[in-house]
């Protein structure tokens, strides 16, 4: 565990000092330097030298002899020596350059967009390009639809999918309109723009509205907001900062239609009334009281320091002291602040970022904050300040009265006066146990002695050596069944037998400490006056923790006054940041009011999620990710906001699609209908394609039942480029870093230079993350499909050609340099014939690694859904995941995941739901006794059966003992009706021997996950909980 720590810290030492993010990548520069922060830095901030080593398949095809000779392929496991030499490690440089230059790119095509008045008309490899399937473009009936990343801009689609999801916010902006004559009168340059950005947002908000497609584009909008950009070297947008502005330019928008009707009254702007409340400022300063009033947007707290947002609130509610006696007397300075105005929008702006004096640049506090999902915001108002200061009166006095009797507590607990302390009652009743112990006989002990020094004489390292293995089989035998997979080969190694010739006596060894003499009168008064102290000592304790106890629920309960929970808030939106000060990435989870459910917005993806998950991405304390911008709305928020509950999400879109203006109703018709023509020509496009050279991806989540065999030869022949253009899909993010990385060789050389440079850096980095050992934690085998092939010793012609199929993927198309690059490696890819690889084993290769991530994903599945209780579903994961894994571990130990792992879950919760349907049976009530049995016949049997079917370890054999057991009990109960009897009777042979039954095993449903970092992240989360260990970051 200290180890994991240490690394931690020099991991995050080399984020703060090169900029890079990739934990990966750092940590395999950090092994190549041997732990050497400095020469581990050098390592990402050098060049490489060049270093000639084995061509790749496709450099010795006839097109590619043209390459420059001088640009040197990727190491091979045949020249790993020279990894060092080379520094094959080459990370990519800080993510911000390429994505600056990408965001330069995508804003001039844009403009060029914009000036030919055709916002509307997208390429399809541009904005598409995440999948070019276009079944997969569609939106999925009423589910919410994502938002482009427009290099960057990830901060713009947290924000406006959190305000998007305000119903009395959407209706406000897609309902906006000026008068034909303030649209004339207005001059200045601000009021233009601001006008232009409100009409750009209302065609986004009316496609995210009605649209056909599963994510928009925001390009138009974001053109107009560039110059809020701060600068190139920074262009991630601080999401506080850019809400203040976006604020302000709705606010003055807004404005100009107030103006029309009440000119120069704000009050009356639905912003304000929306988003923006005051507070009082009361305080002391040098003596002098002062008053004031001030109008807030986003209010500002500062996280550290506090635990929770409770706590940070009161923080930022009081400073100093603010008592009255105090106040006359020498108190300088103390504050308090009253909500006046609550919006019905209230949004909190977490301050996570401090300025490191020592490093000369900011960095990101990452202590955890906790916060609720409803909260009264009662206690802050000063319409209840005469109340609230009595409640902070007595909360201080009962603190101060605790740390009083917790000192208490502690002088019984840490009791002595050396450095080395103890509780006091175990201390008496060790002076007990002494005075009460017998001491031995005189001749027994000598003789003892003279055997026990005999035998140090004879061999002097005895005891030392004995102690050893005693402590390790002790330690083993007191793990968890959870761990013990983990130390089972190591506890192995370590307990090995030790030989000693003159073992010294049990008895000896088991021999206490006991007084010399001592009479009976003696022992009678000591043993006494021990008891009747330690009894006192007891009680006193007990009574302490007791008023501790009393006033920790006192606390608690300080605020929970009927009277203070007239004003509820509930939590809407959590906007997230994960990385450091100067990098990262933001997504956002909101609250779905009509599927009563939380959903995760990560730019184009719209994905289910949980407060579990949102708990451990936003709470902070266990990775970079956090919280940071909380937005909460009043229960009564509108009526609106309410009727959003009477009916499906999409009838309320219906509604409010119908309700739109003719020209809005008209850009979703239009916009729709190109999705429609997009789709024929995509159609068209197929249609004339060679499968080799323009694979349809499919979904890695197939049917087990539809795998391709000699009966399929028609599957077959498309089975292989399908996994394998998904995998290449997979990785897209990283052949863009490795591709963004080759600048340099494109400008100077060109592009097939670059992409030389880009396949040898990208195949090194995979090379030195697939010599690292799978771990639960951390399986590297997850991230990408090469790193899976190289760790089985895939031949060189498959690593090769799905390296290079990765640069060829279609969906490269971000900037021209990109699309050079994908369109030489296209060209590589057709020269590679038959004789340089076998397309048969190549299928197999991509299967087997689709069906290690299938597994892997059930796994995943099986153990979150046993973590929330879920044990029906989670089994079906878990069975299904063992059987697949089973046939990849025929081929070899690295094709598949831990067995013992699946098989432990898979065990525990065959247990549990054993329990679950005994007593279901036991409870004598139909509709009870029905569901035992249900879960009995269609889950509990089969599993057994199916495990019977196979090499049964110990353990499984035991747990279905158990199981059997546990309903043999049954029989002859009294208390157990005849009818349930005769039900017994009938299951009991099917529980017993069910050799002669069919086992058929249903496939649960399908799962995909977002991304490899997605299911990496998961994993490690879901194991840190299980196992206790500290999860390991993954790019």
């Amino acid at each position: 565990m200290r180890f994991r720590e240490d690394c931690q810290v020099l991991l995050n030492q080399m984020k703060e000092i090169t900029g890079i993010q990739d934990s990966a990548f750092l940590l395999a520069a950090l092994k190549a330097a041997d732990g050497d922060l400095m020469e581990a830095v050098t390592f990402l901030t050098e060049d490489p030298a060049p270093e000639p080593v084995q061509s790749p398949a496709w450099k010795r095809s006839t097109v590619s002899k043209q390459l420059p000779q001088d640009v040197s392929a990727a190491p091979t496991p045949h020249n790993q020596d020279n990894l060092c030499t080379a520094n094959p490690v080459r990370p990519l440089e800080s993510p911000k350059a390429p994505a600056a230059e990408r965001d330069a790119a995508e804003r001039a095509q844009d403009a060029h967009s914009a000036e030919n008045k055709n916002r509307s008309k997208r390429k399809r490899c541009e904005v598409w390009g995440e999948n070019p399937k276009h079944h997969d473009w569609r939106r999925a009936g009423d589910w919410p639809v994502g938002m482009k990343n427009i290099g960057n801009t990830c901060w713009f689609s947290a924000v406006i999918q959190s305000l998007f999801q305000l119903p009395e916010f959407r209706r406000l902006v897609l309902g906006y309109s000026l008068p034909q004559n303030v649209l004339e009168s207005c001059c200045s340059h601000t009021g233009k723009r601001n006008i232009a950005f409100m009409q750009e947002l209302q065609c986004l908000f009316a496609l995210m509205l009605g649209t056909w497609r599963k994510f928009v584009d925001p390009s138009a909008a974001l053109e107009l907001l560039r110059d809020v950009f701060r600068s190139a070297e920074q262009p991630q947008q601080d999401v506080s900062e850019f809400t203040h502005k976006l604020l302000d330019w709705l606010e003055d928008a807004f404005q100009l239609t107030v103006n029309v009707t009440s000119p120069g009254d704000k009050s009356e702007n639905p912003m304000v009334q929306l988003f923006y409340g005051t507070f009082l400022t009361e305080g002391i300063h040098e003596g002098n009281t002062f008053s004031k009033i001030e109008t807030f947007g986003q209010y500002p707290l500062q996280v550290n320091g506090y635990q929770t947002l409770a706590e940070c609130l009161e923080g930022a509610m009081v400073e100093g002291e603010m008592d009255g006696a105090a106040a006359s007397q020498s108190v300088k300075y103390g504050q308090e602040r009253w909500f006046t105005k609550l919006p019905p929008v209230l949004t909190f702006e977490l301050s996570r970022f401090e300025f490191n004096q020592s490093l000369g640049q900011p960095e990101k506090i990452h202590t955890k904050l906790e916060f609720p999902q409803a909260m009264y915001m009662d206690r802050y108002l000063y319409c209840n300040k005469d109340l609230i200061q009595m409640k902070r009166e007595e909360m201080k006095r009962l603190k101060e009265k605790m740390v009083t009797l917790q000192q208490k507590l502690e002088r019984y607990m840490e009791y002595g006066s050396g450095p080395a302390r103890f509780p006091l009652p175990d201390m008496l009743q060790y002076v007990l146990e002494f005075i009460a112990t017998k001491p031995a006989v005189a001749a027994s002990s000598a003789q003892s002695s003279q055997t026990a020094l005999l035998h140090s004489q004879a061999k002097p390292h005895a005891l030392d050596m004995l102690s050893q293995p005693n402590s390790i089989q002790e330690k083993t035998d007191t793990r968890t069944e959870d761990e013990a997979f983990f130390v089972a080969n190591s506890s192995a190694q370590q307990n090995s037998s030790v030989e000693l010739q003159a073992p010294v006596p049990a008895a000896e060894l088991c021999e206490r400490p006991a007084p010399h003499v001592v009479s009976e009168e003696e022992l009678t008064l000591v043993q006494t006056c021990l008891q009747r102290w330690r009894n006192e000592i007891q009680q006193d304790v007990q009574d302490l923790k007791e008023s501790i106890a009393r006033i920790n629920l006192s606390i608690e309960q300080m605020y929970c006054d009927p009277l203070l929970q007239q004003v509820p808030y509930r939590l809407h939106a959590v906007l997230v940041h994960e990385g450091q000060a100067n990098a990262g990435h933001y997504w956002a989870f909101i609250y779905d009011q009509p599927r009563q459910r939380w959903l995760k917005y990560n730019d184009i993806a719209v994905t289910e999620s949980s407060w579990e998950e949102l708990e451990r991405e936003s709470f902070g304390g266990l990775r970079s990710a956090s919280a940071y911008c909380l937005m909460y709305i009043r229960d009564q928020l509108s009526p609106a906001a309410a009727d959003e509950d009477e009916g499906p999400e999409a009838r309320q879109f219906q509604k409010e699609v119908e309700a739109l203006s003719p020209e809005l109703r008209h850009y979703i018709q239009e916009d729709n209908w190109r999705l429609e023509q997009e789709a024929e020509e995509w159609d068209e496009e197929q249609s004339c394609k060679i499968p080799q050279m323009e694979p349809s991806p499919t979904s890695e989540l197939q049917e087990l039942s539809s795998e391709s065999g000699p009966e399929q030869p028609a599957a077959c022949e498309q089975s292989a480029p399908s996994l394998s253009s998904e995998h290449a899909r997979m990785a897209k993010e990283q052949t863009a870093k490795a591709i963004a990385n080759s600048a340099d060789a494109y400008d100077r050389n060109g592009v097939e230079a670059a992409l030389c440079k880009a396949f040898r850096e990208e195949y090194s980095r995979l090379y030195l993350l697939s010599r690292e050992t799978p771990t639960p934690q951390n399986d590297a085998r997850l991230q990408h499909v090469l790193i899976y092939f190289l760790q089985n010793n895939a031949p060189q012609q498959v690593v090769e050609r799905t390296l290079l199929e990765q640069f060829a993927d279609k969906n490269l198309s971000y900037d021209e340099r990109s699309i050079s690059i994908m369109k030489v490696a296209r060209a590589k890819l057709s020269e590679i014939g038959p004789e340089d690889v076998d397309m048969e084993e190549y299928k197999r290769w991509h299967e087997d690694y689709s069906l290690f991530r299938k597994v892997s994903i059930y796994l995943l599945t099986g153990l979150e859904l046993y973590q929330n209780r879920k044990y029906q579903e989670s089994l079906t994961y878990l069975v299904y995941a063992y059987q697949s894994n089973t046939k990849l571990l025929l081929k070899g130990t690295n094709r598949g995941v831990s067995e013992s792992l699946i098989a432990l879950y898979r065990r525990k919760c065959l247990l549990k739901l054993n329990e679950v349907a005994a007593s279901l049976f036991v409870s004598c009530e139909e509709a009870h006794v029905s569901e035992g049995v249900s879960i009995l016949n269609e889950l509990i049997i089969p599993c057994m059966h199916l495990m019977n079917n196979f090499e049964i370890s110990k353990e499984d054999l035991d747990a279905i003992e158990v199981m059997r057991n546990r309903w043999c009990s049954y029989l002859g109960r009294e208390d157990m009706d005849a009818k349930l009897q005769t039900k017994l009777g009938e299951l009991l042979p099917r529980l017993l021997d069910g050799s002669t039954e069919v086992i058929v095993l249903k496939e649960p449903p399908k799962i995909r996950p977002n991304s490899p970092y997605d299911l990496c992240s998961r994993f490690a989360a879901v194991m840190e909980s299980i196992h206790g260990a500290s999860a390991v970051a993954v790019q």
